[in-house]
């Protein structure tokens, strides 16, 4: 997992400002919405609806919201959003996967494209990139000194995870994306908080960045992804992304 947390990046969401918080507010919503229009406003057999709802409480969405979020993605007059993922490259050949969620495919292409050309990159063809990532479910618990390591291990193992990586501050697990829900409620039903359980792109090689230059060019590229709001994920291997 050589520069890859999951938890870095659900971190960085959670310290954005009241402004940014709003966007990512509104990126929740959409994805919602989606899985309304899907599988319907049950989340107890919406299983995507019942990982957003998770999602959206993580980052301090308001009960109110997404209430009202669901009620309105029932309505036959709601907006229709497309997801659309999007491949490219960075500054010396970072690979970049953008997933989005839009009701005008036009804007948000011509909106990435001008990102990639603006901070030395190029935006690419479906599967261009792809390749380089392997899709995983990654369940996220806060570490606790009430939480027995060596338990919870065993008990996501048997559960059917993957990997079960511990550091300073959270426990990930890593699963096979059809099985995120499934262990995630077994887990929940053995009495563990989940702090999130969502997909993650995982990179196969990474790509270190040496110049300065380079470094401020990849910085801005994933600041801009991440400020456009048609922008739900960014995935990508730049090496050690966190520490820049």
């Amino acid at each position: 997992m050589s520069g890859h947390s999951k938890w870095n990046n659900i971190k960085h969401k959670k310290e954005k400002t009241d402004a940014q918080r709003a966007k990512v507010f509104t990126k929740i919503g959409k994805e919602i919405t989606i899985a309304v229009k899907a599988a319907g406003p049950d989340p107890s057999v919406n299983s995507r609806l019942r990982d957003l709802i998770q999602k959206a409480k993580s980052n301090n969405v308001p009960n109110d919201n997404i209430e009202r979020t669901i009620k309105k993605a029932m309505g036959e007059n709601d907006v229709n959003y497309e997801e659309l993922t999007y491949e490219g490259y960075g500054p010396q050949g970072v690979a970049v996967i953008v997933e989005t969620t839009t009701d005008n495919r036009n804007r948000t292409a011509s909106e990435l494209r001008h990102y990639f050309d603006k901070f030395g990159g190029n935006l690419g063809q479906t599967g261009c990139v792809s390749y380089l990532f392997s899709t995983k479910g990654v369940i996220i618990i806060l570490r606790d000194d009430k939480i027995d390591e060596d338990a919870l291990m065993e008990a996501a193992l048997e559960e059917g995870a993957e990997d079960f990586v511990a550091d300073e501050e959270v426990f990930e697990i890593y699963t096979e994306p059809s099985d995120l829900s499934a262990i995630r409620d077994a887990l929940e039903a053995k009495g563990y908080a989940i702090e999130s359980a969502e997909e993650d792109k995982i990179p196969s090689t990474y790509v270190t960045l040496e110049s300065e230059d380079d470094i401020k060019h990849m910085n801005l590229l994933l600041e801009h992804l991440d400020d456009n709001e048609d922008v739900q994920n960014v995935f990508h291997n730049w090496e050690n992304a966190d520490e820049e």
